[in-house]
């Protein structure tokens, strides 16, 4: 999987031209990025969404500017991100906000997940989707990421190592206590969560009216 407005879209058009496409036929549309490069393309997701359904969806975990350019160094930070959700809100386009991955010893902090919840309320989401307070790590990534440690966090690696081993679900210490939270606060403001609730909602497309067949006599 790949962001559909990574720099080199800038240039492409690729898929602006997609867009374009679905909006000529009607068909509905969920997208996911990381980049506010999606708002070149507002007037296009606004008509979709009002011929039959678009959904914008973007990826926040990390509230704090400076961790998070560590994190994520090659996309826009977060509170860009959280400009576009707002933006998104005002054109009535409906968004849903991937809450993953969370790190443990990083940003697996009660501060970082209310910041990250306070946007989501003010951008008045849709949904959130959470697969727990953690991430997978698989063989090769594993490598990769302990590499990036040693460069931004000295000496994680080994707390990773003795926590995690070659787990491919690493999750946090604190998962329970911030699920009760995140659970807590999507109550209290009407946010969509549970996973698979959402991925139908993503799937849900209105039916298109079917043309009327003429009568012979």
């Amino acid at each position: 999987m790949c962001d559909p407005y990574m720099h080199c879209e800038q240039q492409l058009g690729l898929t602006r031209r997609c867009l374009e496409i679905i909006d000529q036929y009607g068909f509905g549309l969920s997208i996911q990025t990381k980049s506010d490069r999606v708002l070149r393309d507002l007037d296009l997701l606004k008509s979709i969404n009002e011929k039959s359904k678009c959904v914008v969806q973007m990826t926040l975990t990390t509230y704090d500017e400076n961790l998070c350019k560590i994190l994520e160094p090659n996309v826009c930070s977060t509170k860009y991100r959280f400009e576009v959700l707002k933006i998104l809100r005002d054109n009535k386009i409906p968004s849903v906000v991937w809450l993953s991955p969370l790190l443990p010893y990083i940003n697996d902090t009660e501060d970082n997940l209310r910041g990250i919840l306070e946007y989501c309320v003010e951008a008045k989401v849709f949904g959130i989707i959470c697969f727990g307070i953690g991430m997978t790590l698989r063989e090769g990534d594993r490598e990769y990421f302990y590499a990036a440690l040693d460069r931004s966090f000295p000496g994680l690696r080994a707390k990773y190592q003795s926590k995690y081993g070659y787990a491919y679900e690493v999750m946090s210490e604190n998962s329970e206590a911030l699920m009760r939270i995140f659970q807590s606060e999507c109550n209290k403001h009407g946010i969509m969560k549970g996973n698979e609730r959402i991925f139908a909602y993503l799937h849900e497309f209105p039916e298109q009216p079917k043309p009327e067949q003429l009568s012979l006599f």
